[in-house]
């Protein structure tokens, strides 16, 4: 429904005006994340400079940009609670270590088993997680020091820049496509708040609402280089038992993520990055934040549609977005503090509709109901619990709903050969989910002396078929009966223990099965 795209190929221009917008709309996100997880603002705006920066020299995905996020935010509020900041430290640097075996291990091309509507389901939930997190943005703190929605005049400009955003975002490109819409509107409404002194809340005013009262005045963005440090914590076993769940979460969640996110820029862009790769650079990326004092994280959804819809292709796009937000802490952090927020919260609403998937309403009416079913529930799980969540439940549905509907999809067509055996053709998968099914096929009791399956259009699954054709070759042998067993593969043929003393293999016309490479994972 939209085609917010401006660019489809890299070039070094885009690339450099589309990193500048990013590292734009990562400020207030970073310092977001970082509260979430209890830590101070700066350690979310390192990790957010050191995962951008790493991730995109050396992962997978040219144009996915990588930072501080909620979900691994949401994971690390225990461990910072009860242990503290160093603990946290530690079990960054082992979550990024597990992910580079991961991605040594080539784990990273099981991304292929989330069906479309899990797909589908994880970019729409997505899509109304970050339209909800905006809305923060139009909360205010009063006298008492709580939070409360916008009134009045404030609101009133709020949500007029908010409009007037994205209408810039909207319209520019139909003129010129020579410099991304999403920067130019963030820098005329700066210039507009400021040039007309408007009432308007700017990106300092968030962070002082996040601070504790006696610290608003002199909150600030500024900071310096991040230094090497070896996290604080006793280097024993305790130590290691106390980060590692915490670790192996974050290691699942961020990979999730960031393959997702792979994936979904793939289709985007029709180019296709490397699964694999990306998890060794998330790995690198984590395990030097636990070393300078960042705190962790994975691809980040909108950043990423901000770079794409801007026309950020290449690495360098990731890069500048990194290098600039540095520098934006080191010398600039005065600009970046005026800011009006509705002029950020404007680029994530574009985001937001460029993200969703509006076809979706037309496949859901196109799709059986299963499909329909699991998209929508991996879109509630997203919205209500956590994306990692959303999809492992999405999948496991998913493949539930697959072997339901293929436990009934199991035929045999029978006949009498020339020498008088009856030969039974299965047709559809034997496995767990169809063993009942296959066992009411056979007539045992009146089938002759010898009995042939021909195995040509059907495959043995699991160890429950291999056990469903025991138990039938016993059942025969009862009877004095002979079972025999044509075109089974190499894999089932080698899994026949019981049955392999009376049943006849058809060696000759047993096919042979091509299986996918990880060349290019």
């Amino acid at each position: 429904m939209f085609d917010l795209i401006t660019s489809k190929d890299s070039n070094v221009k885009n690339d450099v005006l589309s990193g500048i917008t990013v590292a734009l709309a990562l400020v207030p996100e970073a310092v977001a994340f970082a509260f979430v997880a209890g830590v101070e603002p700066m350690i979310g705006l390192y990790a957010a400079f050191m995962m951008g920066l790493i991730t995109s020299a050396i992962g997978g995905r040219p144009g996915m940009i990588s930072g501080a996020t909620g979900a691994m935010a949401v994971v690390m509020v225990a461990l910072v609670a009860q242990h503290g900041v160093q603990y946290l430290f530690a079990a960054v640097i082992l979550a990024g270590l597990l992910q580079i075996m991961c991605g040594i291990f080539k784990l990273g091309k099981f991304i292929r088993l989330v069906p479309y509507p899990v797909m589908l389901g994880f970019v729409n939930g997505l899509a109304i997680v970050i339209f909800l997190a905006q809305l923060g943005q139009f909360k205010v703190t009063n006298a008492a020091g709580e939070l409360q929605w916008m009134e009045g005049t404030l609101l009133y400009w709020m949500l007029g820049l908010v409009a007037l955003t994205m209408a810039i975002i909207y319209l520019l490109p139909k003129l010129t496509k020579a410099v991304p819409a999403s920067l130019v509107a963030i820098v005329t409404v700066t210039a507009l708040v400021h040039g007309l002194d408007l009432e308007a809340r700017t990106v300092i005013d968030f962070v002082r609402d996040l601070l504790p009262a006696d610290q608003r005045d002199t909150a600030t963005l500024a900071g310096e280089l991040p230094s090497f440090a070896i996290p604080m914590v006793p280097f024993t076993w305790e130590t290691f038992m106390i980060i590692l769940p915490t670790s192996v979460i974050l290691c699942l969640v961020g990979l999730i993520e960031s393959l997702l996110t792979l994936s979904l820029i793939d289709e985007m862009t029709d180019t296709r990055g490397r699964g694999n790769k990306e998890c060794v650079g998330q790995g690198v990326a984590n395990t030097v934040n636990g070393f300078f004092g960042g705190m962790g994280g994975c691809a980040m959804i909108g950043q990423s549609m901000i770079n794409i819809n801007s026309g950020g292709r290449g690495r360098l796009s990731g890069i500048t977005a990194a290098l600039v937000l540095l520098g934006f802490i080191l010398f600039a952090a005065p600009l970046i503090e005026m800011i009006p927020l509705a002029a950020l919260v404007g680029v994530m609403f574009v985001v937001v509709i460029a993200t969703f998937e509006w076809a979706s309403f037309r496949i859901v009416r196109g799709v059986n109901k299963e499909d329909a079913f699991v998209l929508f529930l991996v879109t509630g799980v997203t919205v209500i619990a956590d994306l990692a969540i959303a999809v492992v439940v999405g999948v496991i549905v998913s493949a539930l709903v697959f072997a339901w509907k293929h436990a009934r999809h199991i035929e045999a067509k029978s006949h009498i050969d020339n020498d008088g055996w009856k030969v039974y053709e299965l047709d559809g998968p034997l496995f767990f989910g169809s063993v009942s099914h296959f066992k009411d096929l056979f007539d045992i009791a009146n089938d002759p002396n010898d009995i042939v399956i021909d195995f040509k259009d059907s495959r043995i699954w699991d160890s429950s078929g291999i056990d469903a054709l025991d138990t039938l070759a016993d059942k025969y042998e009862e009877q004095g009966k002979k079972l025999h067993i044509r075109h089974i593969s190499d894999e089932c043929r080698s899994l026949l223990r019981k049955a392999d003393k009376f049943v006849e293999i058809n060696v000759v016309e047993d096919p042979r099965y091509r299986v996918a490479t990880d060349k290019l994972a």
